[in-house]
């Protein structure tokens, strides 16, 4: 349904150093500098991080969460502290099991450094 999401940021610098650990985490390449933007890309879509082109302060969405798939709740995990150690700040409960019994996932979430709610997300097998 998405060809990709862009996020705004007040620090591009910042910004690239925190998505470059957290999604490469799930094992995604370091972003591609193309002008005031980075983009991340993967087989099943594009993410991209940038100044805002309108010259206006960069903020995040009340409400909004961008969420990366996982394949266990390991590479979870590992996302959830790369993120904590380049700049992010927990957010939500703790990294772990939700849902009702016929779905759970398992979630990791994760503020930026510029206040965008991300998660990683792995759907355990039923």
């Amino acid at each position: 349904m998405f060809s990709h999401v862009m996020v705004g940021t007040a620090d591009l610098e910042k910004s690239r150093q925190f998505y470059d650990a957290v999604l490469g985490t799930l094992g995604i390449g370091p972003g591609v500098a193309n002008g005031s933007r980075f983009f991340y890309r993967s087989p099943t879509g594009t993410f991209g991080i940038t100044l805002p082109i309108n010259g206006d302060s960069a903020c995040h969405g009340n409400g909004s969460t961008i969420g990366f798939a996982a394949s266990s709740p390991e590479q979870a995990d590992a996302f959830h502290a790369a993120g904590v150690a380049h700049g992010g700040t927990t957010c939500e409960d703790p990294p772990g099991l939700r849902g009702s019994p016929g779905a759970q996932m398992y979630i990791a979430y994760l503020r930026d450094p510029d206040g965008n709610k991300i998660c990683a997300l792995h759907r355990v097998p039923r």
